[in-house]
């Protein structure tokens, strides 16, 4: 279990503004739940993921994983970058078993994991490729599986799939289903793209414009397994009610809609 109390965090500009990015975010994630996070560019996404994975120190409030603080990285959790951060120099196979050589697993032991995390995400055939021979959804492919080989308790993945066509975007969405439907880990999963969150989330949090906080927690109440049917769950009445609601809060959140209502409301 994730649990984020009171966490919030400010960052110093280059000409010495201050931006707050969080501010009093309380939040809890169950075991085994795949939470999406939704919210205005800039409301802190990111930078409250990279919190959760010990890359950013909150100034105040506490992150604990099953009960221990998060004070740095650590193996029990394991992210995944929009921008594949790959080492450009190793191969596929290489690349997927990189945490593994950190820990100091033998070659032989991290090969074969790192054989079959390759086939997992479909890249069998690909294991001697490098990074720059390969199209960019096969290049986050390779960064999921080197995510995975470590056997973390808690993914966390920052827009994964942004940068991608929106074929290959479908694709790894319904494959991540799939790997989550089998390994039931905790994910905590950002995105821009309302339809992503519902189709993957067992909840969606909504965050609000800078500084971010908590604005609601919607839930998706769709059956799982979902991987097998992507196409038929996105024409329900109830991906589509849970879809328009979303939309409705974050179309609230825009600087010219809460001008314009607040127009209306002096003029009535």
């Amino acid at each position: 279990m994730i649990e984020i109390k009171g966490v919030t965090k400010t960052f110093t500009g280059r000409e010495g503004n201050v931006i707050q990015a969080l501010q009093g975010v309380d939040l809890t994630v169950a075991d085994n739940e795949f939470l999406t996070i939704l919210g205005p560019s800039g409301c802190g996404k990111t930078t409250l993921l990279r919190a959760i994975a010990g890359l950013v120190d909150a100034d105040a409030g506490e992150i604990t994983v099953d009960g221990e603080p998060v004070r740095r990285p650590g193996p029990d959790r394991a992210m995944v970058f929009q921008n594949f951060a790959l080492l450009p120099w190793a191969t596929v196979l290489d690349n997927v078993a990189f945490g593994l050589e950190l820990r100091g697993e033998s070659k032989a032991a991290r090969r074969a994991k790192a054989r079959e995390l390759t086939e997992l995400v479909g890249l069998a055939g690909f294991e001697s490729q490098l990074p720059g021979e390969l199209s960019g959804g096969m290049q986050q492919r390779v960064g999921l599986a080197r995510a995975l080989a470590v056997e973390p308790n808690v993914l966390l993945m920052d827009e994964p799939f942004g940068a991608l066509d929106e074929q290959t975007r479908r694709i790894l969405q319904e494959e991540l289903l799939a790997i989550w439907e089998r390994r039931r880990l905790t994910v905590v999963f950002i995105t821009h793209s309302m339809e992503e969150a519902v189709l993957l989330g067992d909840r969606v949090v909504l965050m609000s414009p800078r500084p971010g906080r908590i604005a609601e927690i919607v839930p998706v109440d769709i059956p799982r397994p979902r991987a097998s049917d992507v196409g038929g769950l996105e024409r329900s009445p109830a991906f589509t009610a849970i879809t328009s609601r979303l939309w409705e809060s974050l179309r609230a959140m825009h600087p010219d809609h809460r001008t314009t209502a607040r127009a209306s409301e002096v003029a009535g």
